[in-house]
């Protein structure tokens, strides 16, 4: 449960207002935790694969940036496709960690420029996005949930390569105060912090 003088979304604020916000919000937050875990790795770990069947830190940033492109930007906002999934998978040779990370920004920008635009009505119109016939509602949350689980994995591995050189929560008396908002490209204000 939210603390309701953190998280404001005004009284008159219909359920899917709120939803378009908060994913903005997330997708911000999970860009800014990533940004801040892999500009403390060098490139040798973020392209390293645990084995054959996994994926580095850095396939998984050009996932993210691939898969939010292709079901926001284009699969709702209507720009053209030319999304190559596999080669997400495929590439071995090392791209810059500040090109991945400004490629995933980019892509974080672009799609919170199509969230942005959306009404609530627009939330039930349909899509077809990697052949599958979905609602909008369906692709933002689709896209917020697998932002979250790859920056989960992301940020799991940064922190076994190095421990203790990120922190994202201080201890306030008991309560986890944010930091990571202050860290922020994009300033996210008190008001946005779970």
């Amino acid at each position: 449960m939210t603390n309701p003088s953190v998280t404001t979304l005004g009284a008159d604020s219909d359920a899917g207002t709120a939803m378009i916000a908060l994913s903005r919000r997330y997708l911000r937050e999970y860009l800014t935790k990533i940004r801040l875990v892999v500009s403390v790795l060098d490139e040798r770990v973020v392209w390293a694969r645990p084995n054959e069947g996994s994926n580095s830190i850095g396939n998984l940033m050009l996932h993210l940036a691939g898969n939010a492109r292709q079901w926001i930007v284009s699969g709702v906002g209507g720009a053209r496709d030319v999304r190559d999934r596999q080669s997400e998978f495929d590439q071995r040779t090392p791209v810059s960690i500040t090109m991945l990370i400004d490629r995933l920004e980019q892509t974080i920008s672009d799609v919170d420029r199509v969230l942005a635009s959306l009404t609530t009505a627009d939330l039930q119109t349909r899509r077809v996005i990697q052949a599958n016939d979905v609602s909008v509602l369906e692709a933002v949350y689709h896209v917020v949930e697998h932002f979250a689980l790859h920056a989960g994995q992301i940020i799991l591995v940064s922190k076994i390569h190095a421990p203790g050189a990120v922190r994202f929560y201080d201890d306030a008396g008991g309560l986890a105060r944010p930091l990571w908002p202050e860290l922020a490209r994009t300033p996210v204000s008190s008001e946005q912090v779970l």
